[in-house]
């Protein structure tokens, strides 16, 4: 299928019928997202022969757009973790080092596209998996506003802080591929009708007078000392592309992991209740466990995140009127060895979910969009560098990375695997 869509796609790109930039072009999905007859397994074999009756609207605008999906890509077992780990269908590599986790839950994505069998790849981030893999894996990885991007067709993990978005080597070509998923759709209750610009066209590169702010409490939590110091790095190049980068205080930014963990443990054990139930045995005993977890979180626990959350979005609300961007680390570390469960950050013991989502967290609970983009290597693996901005204001973002990579060549490295 996948050959014939590529010989269709030349003969109308030479008889004048171009699409647009994505005609033609590599898509892998993530194995959440519905595609008309092929499996979507949601990383499980409990779904192993599911065929969806229709496509995901993601999925259709790409066909639509003259993308070519090349197929499936493996993913956390229901997405629920950031390690890229699966016990059904094997774990996934990062393509700088084999014996290192690729990140997660859109592990796939994020090792398909580095290694190049994809040009772009999409992912969904609820917790950070699509920017964690991104960042791991030495990738752009953009999580756009809740909202922006349909999530119909996309089997859900929690419905309140599920994301949709692409990931690939650049940020243009996130950009370019937002230009085609973003938009409202009426099949998506949560869908904002809000109008789309053409984000290609914010990538001027110029970001003279952009307010950068830098949470000091992102340097309150356990960060490799490399890390660290590649992004300041970034942060000295776009202080010297122009922009006035200072230092601020994020209120609750400690507060995201006690939030994030209620409501997303509460909202996806609604969603398996039965499932596990009946078919329990099946999952993998730690997803299990963090399911079940969430079945024993009252309503009156549910509904104080939830107003936590209400106070935590216009605390972030507050500060991005200081500030047009927030730019600190993506990850606290390089990719942990694949057999990790806990790891040492600078003398510091913490558990490998608890770092990886560190950072990743609160830009789910607001809906904020962030980016992730390479800005150097630690121990010869790639390190991240996070960009977020207000609500629909994904051109700032995107801008203000575009700017960063056309002054570096770090997106341009490729892995040796």
């Amino acid at each position: 299928e996948v050959l014939e869509e590529a010989r269709r796609a030349t003969e109308e790109i030479h008889t004048g019928a171009y699409r647009g930039p994505l005609h033609g072009i590599p898509v892998g999905l993530k194995d959440l997202y519905y595609v008309k007859g092929v499996r979507n397994t949601s990383g499980s074999r409990i779904y192993d022969r599911f065929l969806p009756e229709y496509d995901s609207t993601v999925s259709a605008r790409l066909k639509k757009a003259g993308a070519i999906i090349m197929g499936k890509l493996n993913l956390r077992q229901f997405a629920f973790g950031p390690t890229g780990l699966n016990v059904d269908y094997g774990n996934m590599h990062n393509p700088w080092d084999t014996d290192r986790i690729a990140g997660g839950s859109s592990g796939g994505s994020g090792s398909a596209a580095a290694a190049g069998q994809c040009t772009v790849t999409l992912g969904t981030d609820t917790g950070g998996s699509i920017r964690i893999p991104s960042a791991l894996c030495g990738l752009a990885g953009l999580k756009p506003t809740y909202g922006r991007v349909s999530r119909y067709g996309i089997s859900p993990l929690s419905w309140s802080l599920d994301h949709a978005g692409p990931m690939a080597r650049s940020v243009e070509d996130c950009a370019l591929t937002l230009n085609v998923l973003a938009g409202y759709d009426p099949k998506d209750p949560t869908s904002v009708n809000k109008p789309v610009p053409d984000y290609t066209d914010a990538l001027t590169g110029d970001i003279r007078g952009l307010r950068v702010g830098v949470p000091r409490e992102y340097f309150e939590v356990p960060i490799d000392p490399h890390v660290r110091a590649n992004v300041m790095n970034a942060l000295e190049a776009l202080r010297e592309l122009g922009a006035q980068v200072k230092e601020v205080s994020w209120p609750m930014f400690h507060d995201s992991a006690d939030i994030s963990s209620t409501i997303l443990h509460t909202e996806a054990a609604s969603y398996h209740e039965n499932l596990i139930m009946e078919r329990g045995d099946e999952y993998d005993p730690s997803i299990r466990l963090r399911l079940e977890v969430g079945l024993f979180i009252s309503g009156v626990e549910y509904l104080r995140a939830l107003r936590a959350r209400s106070i935590y979005t216009s605390k972030l609300e507050a500060l991005l009127q200081d500030v047009d961007i927030l730019v600190g680390p993506m990850e606290p570390v390089v990719a942990p060895n694949i057999d990790s469960e806990d790891i040492d950050i600078d003398g510091k013991t913490v558990t490998v979910i608890q770092a990886l989502t560190q950072y990743t967290r609160p830009f789910n609970i607001t809906g904020f969009p962030a980016l992730t983009i390479p800005c150097g290597f630690a121990n010869g693996m790639p390190v991240g560098v996070q960009l977020a901005g207000r609500p629909f204001d994904e051109a700032t973002v995107l801008n203000a990375g575009y700017s960063y990579q056309q002054s570096t060549g770090w997106h341009k490295l490729r892995p040796p695997i």
